[in-house]
């Protein structure tokens, strides 16, 4: 018998947490639901659940002390539901920890897509906590080939710097997720860079982009989010 994922919704909105209960439910998700962070966080405790849904305007504890609390103990995967659209309400959301941050409204095949992608990273995360991916990605005509450091796109052949490799590496071994720029950053240049670090992702990026991208405008593989970092497709393998 499959058991189903189990889903912690924390949501003081009752309408909101409602529409969310019933949507998980009709697609086979386990919903427990918490109206407050102390709440959520015993349950959290006490269930171990598979997923966390998290909404930051809580009436007791910010949203952002449950997830530094969470994430002192445990790497469960968090997505933050939150009608904070402040760019750096979201860099704050993702450098703390939580794995991918939707803004309200949201549609129902937004959310569902998000919780697949967060409960399929987490399946493969290893025991030191590093994403356990593939020995290939592949979207569309786009292939890496981690073992060989080959990039290729329609099966020609695509010539990256030493940097740009690394950085579209990163964004492909994390497909599917939001990457920070000071994440990015502190992996690709070390936790010392300086603030040039990202002018200088910049340009790479934009390099990378003309490489890959049909309509380096218009992308298919790898997505800026404004303010807050990058994010690539996540792989079809």
């Amino acid at each position: 018998m499959n058991l189903k994922p189990t889903i912690i919704v924390i949501e003081d909105e009752k309408s909101i947490c409602n529409f969310i209960e019933t949507t998980l439910t009709a697609h086979n998700y386990k919903v427990i639901t918490a109206s407050t962070g102390q709440e959520g966080l015993s349950c959290i405790t006490s269930c171990f659940p598979d997923l966390v849904l998290l909404d930051l305007g809580l009436p007791d504890i910010d949203g952002i002390e449950v997830v530094k609390q969470v994430r002192s103990w445990s790497m469960i995967p968090i997505i933050v539901i939150s009608a904070r659209t402040q760019e750096q309400e979201k860099v704050l959301a993702l450098d703390t920890g939580c794995d991918d941050y939707i803004t309200k409204p949201f549609g129902t095949s937004e959310l569902l897509a998000r919780i697949r992608t967060a409960l399929r990273h987490q399946q493969h995360l290893t025991g030191n906590g590093m994403i356990n991916t593939e020995p290939i990605y592949s979207y569309d005509d786009l292939t890496i080939d981690f073992s060989k450091r080959l990039v290729t796109l329609a099966g020609q052949e695509i010539h990256l710097t030493q940097i740009e490799y690394k950085l579209v590496s990163l964004l492909a071994k994390n497909g599917g997720r939001v990457l920070t720029y000071d994440y990015i950053i502190n992996h690709i240049w070390g936790p010392y860079a300086d603030n040039n670090n990202n002018q200088i992702l910049r340009v790479n990026m934009a390099h990378i982009r003309r490489k890959l991208e049909k309509n380096p405008a218009e992308p298919n593989y790898i997505f800026t989010e404004i303010g807050v970092g990058y994010r690539m497709r996540e792989s079809q393998q």
